[in-house]
C-alpha cells in the first residue's frame, strides 16, 4: 500500500505540488492498522490495504489511502501541532494524524460512527485524539485555533467558522462541491494578516458534509 501511495504521489505531483510525501506521513501510513478501521463490514486484511475507498456502514466510506496521505501531507503536520478533523468516519484519518501531531480533535455527526471510532482509537492507544459527536460545520471553538484543519466530507463552499478557527500561518485541506458536481480538493492557507489563499489540487469524490437539522 505504501509503495502504491508513493507511486501515485509521483504521478500526480504536477497537480498537487507534492510528488513525494514527507517521511512522517509515509511512516504513519505504514504503521496505522487500516484493517481495524474497516473490520465492521468484515473485509479481509488484504482488501483493507488496497488503495481504494471502502464502505464503513451508515452510508459512509473510508477514503482511499493515497487521498488520506495527500490530505495529511498538504497540511504540513508538525509534532507540536493541534489539528481539527471534521468527519471522523472510521477514525482512520484521525489515527494517521495522531501518529504525527500533538493533539487531534475530531467531530462526527453520525453518532454510531463517532462512538465506534472513539472506542477503537482508545483501544489502539491513541490518547491524543478527542472525539465529539456533532455538526462539524461550526468547528470546535473551545479547542481552537488550530494549526491545521482536515475536512473529510464536502460542503458546497468553505465554511467560514473553519477559516476563523485556523491560526495565522495555518493550513486547511477540504473537498468542496455539490453532491452531483465535480468536487475539488482545496488547500486553504491563512496568511499572517488573516487573509486566505486557496489552491486547487485534484478533483475528488467525497460524501457530502451533512448538517444538524434545526
Amino acid at each position: 500500500m505504501v509503495e502504491e501511495i508513493a507511486a501515485m504521489a509521483r504521478e500526480t505531483g504536477g497537480e498537487t505540488g507534492r510528488p513525494k510525501f514527507g517521511n512522517a506521513v509515509m511512516a504513519a501510513m505504514g504503521k496505522v492498522p487500516r484493517h481495524r478501521f474497516v473490520s465492521v463490514i468484515s473485509i479481509s486484511g488484504d482488501v483493507a490495504y488496497e488503495n481504494r475507498p471502502l464502505p464503513i456502514g451508515d452510508g459512509q466510506t473510508i477514503s482511499q489511502p493515497y487521498i488520506v496521505a495527500l490530505m495529511t501531507d498538504l497540511v504540513d503536520p508538525k509534532p507540536t501541532d493541534t489539528v481539527l478533523e471534521v468527519g471522523t468516519g472510521s477514525g482512520y484519518q484521525a489515527a494517521v494524524l495522531a501518529e504525527i501531531v500533538a493533539k487531534v480533535y475530531t467531530i462526527e455527526i453520525v453518532e454510531p460512527l463517532g462512538k465506534r471510532a472513539a472506542k477503537l482509537l482508545a483501544e489502539l492507544g491513541y490518547r491524543n485524539v478527542e472525539v465529539r459527536i456533532g455538526d462539524g460545520y461550526g468547528g470546535w471553538p473551545g479547542a481552537g485555533p488550530f494549526d491545521a484543519i482536515v475536512v473529510t466530507a464536502a460542503p458546497a463552499a468553505v465554511p467560514q467558522p473553519l477559516i476563523d478557527q485556523l491560526k495565522p500561518g495555518g493550513r486547511m485541506v477540504i473537498p468542496v462541491g455539490g453532491s452531483y458536481d465535480v468536487q475539488q480538493l482545496l488547500l486553504v492557507q491563512k496568511q499572517p494578516d488573516g487573509n486566505t489563499t486557496t489552491k486547487r489540487t485534484l478533483p475528488v469524490r467525497f460524501v457530502p458534509l451533512t448538517r444538524e437539522r434545526k
